[in-house]
């Protein structure tokens, strides 16, 4: 497979100056580095392609025997045709990478905020926990206990990880410099080092319940206070109750994200409740006072006479309580009118009656449907 331009890589013109070409290798090279896409081979191969076309377009002399010959100013086989020539290949692409940022070995770690010396204390994970409630205990707001098992502070050492009169030594795997080497091809590939992950130094003495983390798993019970006016999503933080940190390092925070059960006689909308209400027809016809449930015990609303099915009925300040304390919503009454399923012979006898006395001057919405509906009959 044949090599991409380097100017082509880098993406600059090939009139670049030497800063132009620094600049944009610099933003392209945080990009794609390695510690910023574990695992993905196609931003690593981009790194090291990055790092070879720097390597040469910085250096005046290589860079001026690429522009003659391309890349077969680099190839040993064209290099033995010609007087001259520029031997060794290239350096890692890493230790070209901290060359640009200055040389430090913890670079990388302090231009994302990373720890230098993952030996140091760091803190703990932040974890989340669903938790379902009813419609009653969101509007009102109340108090839950909930269980959870995560990584706590080790007991036995204290959270250093270590035993009493443990010390720190060199790391054997990688001698103390936090990587490991691995070549491939005509480059060599710095990883780090899974024995002491990149601190350079382990203990020599870890301690013997949580073998050097300095947390172990344990059951905890953690109370929540859950102010009312919550809804479905919101979400609660638990300051200092996520996962212990690592060799002492401070806690993460545990987020509580709840969820509303469904309630079987109230929808709610934001603030507002919504509650359907069944009435007779009688009730409905000739006027009532009705008694409608509310979160905080019951209410009664009047019913006009005539009241048409799907007539609602506001109730003021009978909702949810505004998070944010603006207040209360409304509850909104919804009127259902039921007919009766069975009759008695003496029931359909006195609505019979009642149906001979209508002259349809009673039912306005009948009357004017079927005035709309007459071309439709003919």
């Amino acid at each position: 497979m044949s090599k991409r331009d380097y100017y082509e890589v880098l993406g600059v013109n090939r009139s670049a100056e030497a800063d132009e070409i620094k600049k944009v290798y610099r933003k392209l090279a945080l990009k794609f580095h390695p510690d910023k896409n574990p695992g993905d081979k196609t931003a690593e191969e981009k790194f090291k392609e990055l790092g070879e076309a720097y390597e040469v377009l910085n250096d005046p002399q290589k860079r001026a025997a690429y522009d003659q010959f391309g890349h077969a100013a680099f190839d040993p086989r064209a290099r033995a045709s010609r007087a001259g020539g520029f031997g060794g290949g290239f350096h890692d692409p890493i230790e070209i990478f901290r060359e640009v940022f200055g040389g430090s070995s913890g670079i990388f770690e302090s231009v994302f905020g990373g720890s230098q010396d993952p030996s140091q204390p760091q803190r703990g994970d932040d974890l989340r926990y669903d938790l379902e409630i009813t419609l009653e205990e969101a509007a009102l707001g109340c108090e839950k206990e909930i269980s959870i098992s995560k990584p706590a502070r080790c007991d036995a050492c204290n959270g250093s990880g270590m035993e009493h009169g443990s010390k720190m030594r060199t790391c054997a795997t990688c001698g103390g410099r936090g990587q490991v080497i691995t070549s491939r091809g005509i480059f060599s590939i710095a990883q780090t080092c899974p024995h002491c992950r990149g601190a350079g130094r382990i203990l020599d003495k870890p301690c013997k319940t949580c073998h050097g983390e300095g947390r172990r798993e344990h059951g905890s019970k953690i109370k929540l206070r859950i102010p009312p006016g919550v809804d479905a999503g919101s979400r609660l933080r638990s300051s200092g109750n996520g996962e212990a940190g690592f060799r002492g390092g401070s806690p993460g925070d545990l987020y509580v994200v709840l969820h509303i059960k469904a309630h079987e006689i109230f929808q709610r909308d934001g603030d507002d409740l919504l509650c359907e209400v069944p009435v007779s027809f009688a009730q409905a016809a000739l006027g009532s006072e009705i008694e409608v449930p509310t979160l905080d015990g019951r209410a009664t609303i009047k019913i006009p006479a005539g009241t048409q099915p799907g007539t609602t009925f506001r109730i003021k300040g009978k909702g949810v309580k505004n998070l944010q304390g603006y207040g209360h919503g409304d509850l909104h009454v919804r009127i259902q009118v039921e007919v009766p399923a069975r009759l008695t012979p003496a029931q359909k006898e006195k609505l019979q009656e009642f149906a001979a006395l209508c002259d349809g001057n009673e039912m306005p919405m009948s009357q004017s449907f079927f005035e709309k509906a007459k071309k439709f009959f003919k």
